[in-house]
């Protein structure tokens, strides 16, 4: 019985997600929804990233190819498809128009035990904050999120800073790591959950050119 619900679910899975496998996503458009093809999960954030008054939008899309879907006997689904990020310029009229996408940057799900959670700000000052947080149901005692800071100048999106939290469940010890690639400066604050007593040091980052977003790995 178990099989034959599965295959039923599964079933259901490829007619609700009967988009084209080659589909993309739009160059121009008015709203997210107008951008992503139809049943592809969206998130977004918006604000003038590029400074010229006028809001920007930020869009990740994921794809609903079926072939990259698994059906859990529960009826989950785990979706292994690659999200896609896009950085979309705006205009006086509402219009936004495609300036670059990354299709393969993003970690993403790849098997049932690893998923990633994905979250974006932009500041009042431009400024684009992506963070990860990854979560792993089997094989670590480490639960941690990773904050990339990005601004843009000289006509891209460059790697400013980054900020990596991470908290040991098993002995409750907490650390913070700040890295400022402007000033080449790295902070670390180290403590415990159950204690608002911290430890705090700093160190010089070794001096290297500013990497573009889609130069560096998100890990």
């Amino acid at each position: 019985m178990k099989n034959i619900a599965r295959i039923a679910v599964s079933i259901l899975v490829c007619t609700l997600f009967a988009t084209p496998i080659h589909a993309q996503l739009a160059k121009s458009g008015k709203s997210a929804e107008s951008l992503v093809p139809q049943g592809w999960e969206q998130a977004t954030a918006t604000g003038d990233i590029n400074k010229d008054g006028f809001a920007d939008l930020l869009l990740e899309a994921t794809p609903n190819d079926s072939t990259k879907m698994e059906v859990r006997d529960d009826g989950y689904v785990y979706n292994y498809n690659q999200p896609i990020l896009a950085i979309y310029w705006g205009s006086a009229d509402g219009t936004f128009t495609l300036w670059k996408q990354y299709p393969t940057l993003l970690p993403h799900r790849e098997d049932e035990f690893t998923s990633y959670d994905r979250s974006y700000t932009i500041t009042d000052k431009g400024i684009l904050r992506i963070s990860i947080d990854p979560f792993s149901s089997a094989g670590s005692w480490e639960n941690g999120n990773t904050t990339f800071v990005y601004r843009y100048q000289n006509g891209d999106l460059y790697l400013i800073g980054e900020d990596q939290e991470s908290t040991i469940r098993n002995t409750g010890e907490t650390c913070v790591v700040s890295k400022n690639y402007l000033t080449n400066k790295q902070q670390t604050v180290k403590g415990r959950i159950d204690s608002d007593k911290t430890r705090e040091t700093w160190k010089s980052l070794p001096r290297r050119p500013l990497q573009r977003l889609g130069e560096h790995a998100m890990e």
